[in-house]
């Protein structure tokens, strides 16, 4: 395609993703603007998903530390935490009928969930997007950031929205409409886990230098709605052990009783798994038979599905966090606390800590004399600091450094120790006193599968019965996911014949099992050959692909704005 011209505009902050971390963000700007009479500071939010909450999905239990600051009067404002949790189970699945409940006293101080609350993540966003709105921040879902702009210095200049309407052979179709450039003064990268353009960012300026290997889950997620004798309003389930310790893997699950009779429950399957023909999916399918787990979902009714890569490496694996132009925030950076298996509250804070540094910064400059919404030129303009070293400054001195640094060694001791020995180095460390060392995790979770000549232990997988157990693409339907047909796939392949010629001998093309959408399969051709497809509208931005690939091969890039799931309560 030749040169488009493109719209631009100019803002004072240019946020990229509306979930709890941008959002965040986006609301101590300009609550900050407001107090400090800089009312005309703009803030644009710029969200892939067809409206604020369509891609969120997380168990989830939210402690609220972070929202008691952001807004301390939550609760009279309406913000959807209408389930406290009132009792607090944690199990160990000792085979497929059999489990054993961890006395309370048992179980890391992290993972105690007094003063919580039951809730659906995707809902309070979605109450942070109105509360956004309500400050002047600017908006715009179904626009998918596609590009990252650049100054001629280097430092970043904002974001480049994508195209719509190009056709599956990359050609402009009769309905085409070109991306705009959003410029901004600072540009705040909140993409949640395995950001593709915070990807761009770590490797373009080397952040990850000083950092252990990132680590990621792959979160499987069902919403079901269940018979009202059995619904127990604010009870919170936890476990690990079966089926996952079959093949020797590592995660665990939930099951937390929400409101109105729906119980929101699934498996966090950690992507170091070992075991080429371990299949997430199905391990989450298996786990629901399980008699401790079945007895709550038998007579009720699957609502929604969807799945999400998490960010597990805590406070090892963070990167540096800024860049000249910009930041990382949320899980774009990875704040999550795997010891709490809690990423909500750290998000938020992290948001909300750029976004003191970011006002801070603005109002210097404005002070020595520079304009508002009107985004930095590089020709003289010293007017605003170019990085904001003051939040990685700020996170030093918060209680969310505290925190992260307090869980190091979680996942470290349950990969190098095991769910049995890590749990007890767990207990000690987090219940008992400190340990004065840090563990290390350096192995990739991409690098770490066996080849299946040297692993020949296949899981039994029962086939799915439509009523406790499903497929993949009945469980894509209750996702509600929707992309436009006639687009290039978003799902790029660096060398189209590595996963038949390379992962299919080596690893039995392990896409056809960790993708949790039916994304990937290997057809047989009439000859006997066999062919890759990519079923690209199946995709629900999971991003597991691009971070399991054993041949590092698959790169996730954003589809057109507004495809993906549409997730309800989730």
């Amino acid at each position: 395609m030749e040169h488009i011209e493109r719209e631009s505009m100019e803002f004072d902050v240019v946020i990229v993703g509306a979930g709890p971390a941008g959002l965040s963000a986006a609301i101590k700007i300009r609550q900050l603007a407001i107090e400090n009479n800089l009312n005309d500071l703009s803030v644009c939010v710029v969200e892939k998903g067809s409206e604020v909450g369509a891609h969120i999905l997380s168990g989830a239990v939210l402690e609220p530390r972070a929202i008691n600051e952001l807004f301390p009067d939550w609760k009279e404002q309406g913000a959807p935490l209408n389930v406290p949790v009132t009792e607090d189970k944690t199990y160990f699945l000792l085979s497929d009928e059999k489990s054993q409940e961890a006395p309370h006293w048992m179980v890391p101080k992290t993972m105690h969930n007094d003063g919580n609350y039951v809730i659906s993540l995707g809902n309070v966003v979605r109450w942070l997007g109105t509360k956004a709105e309500e400050l002047e921040v600017s908006i715009f879902p179904g626009f998918a950031a596609s590009e990252i702009l650049y100054h001629e210095d280097g430092s970043v200049k904002g974001i480049q929205t994508g195209d719509m309407g190009i056709g599956k052979d990359g050609e402009p179709t009769h309905n085409f409409t070109p991306g705009y450039e959003l410029h901004a003064k600072y540009t705040i990268f909140a993409e949640g886990c395995r950001g593709h353009l915070g990807k761009r960012l770590i490797q373009k300026f080397n952040l990850d230098k000083d950092a252990d290997p990132q680590h990621y889950g792959i979160g499987i997620k069902e919403l079901w709605e269940i018979d009202p004798a059995k619904h127990k309003p604010g009870l919170v389930m936890h476990g690990a052990g079966w089926p996952l310790s079959e093949t020797g893997s590592s995660g665990g699950w939930w099951l937390y009783h929400a409101e109105n009779n729906q119980v929101t429950l699934g498996m966090i399957v950690d992507l170091s798994y070992t075991n080429p023909h371990m299949y997430p999916f199905m391990e989450m399918q298996r786990w629901k038979t399980h008699p401790l787990i079945k007895q709550y979902l038998e007579g009720g009714k699957r609502i929604s599905y969807g799945a999400r890569a998490v960010t597990k490496g805590g406070f090892n694996s963070l990167p540096k966090f800024t860049f000249p132009g910009g930041s990382l925030i949320g899980d774009d950076a990875g704040f999550l606390n795997f010891a709490k298996i809690k990423g909500s509250h750290t998000a938020m804070k992290s948001g909300m800590l750029c976004g003191e540094a970011v006002f801070e910064a603005i109002a210097a400059g404005v002070e020595k004399g520079g304009d508002l919404a009107v985004a930095r030129v590089t020709e003289g303009e010293d007017f605003f600091v170019k990085e904001l070293t003051a939040y990685t400054d700020k996170f030093n001195n918060s209680w969310l450094k505290e925190e992260l640094y307090n869980s190091r060694n979680f996942g470290p001791a349950m990969h190098k120790f095991g769910q049995w020995m890590g749990g007890a180095f767990n207990f000690i460390d987090q219940n008992v006193f400190k340990v004065p060392f840090t563990l290390h995790d350096l192995v990739p979770d991409f690098s770490a599968l066996k080849t299946v000549d040297a692993e020949s232990f296949k899981p039994n997988y029962p086939k799915p019965d439509g009523k406790l157990t499903f497929d993949r693409l009945s469980s894509v339907f209750v996702s509600n996911t929707v992309h436009e047909e006639n687009q290039p796939a978003h799902l790029k392949l660096t060398d189209p014949s590595i996963p038949v010629n390379v992962n299919l001998p080596k690893w039995d093309e392990p896409a056809q099992r960790y993708c949790p959408a039916g994304v990937y399969e290997i057809m047989e051709e009439n000859d006997g050959s066999k062919r890759f497809q990519i079923n690209a509208a199946n995709c629900v931005h999971c991003k597991t692909c691009d971070i399991k690939d054993p041949s590092q091969n698959i790169t996730w890039v954003v589809p057109e704005g507004a495809g993906g799931p549409n997730y309800p309560n989730m």
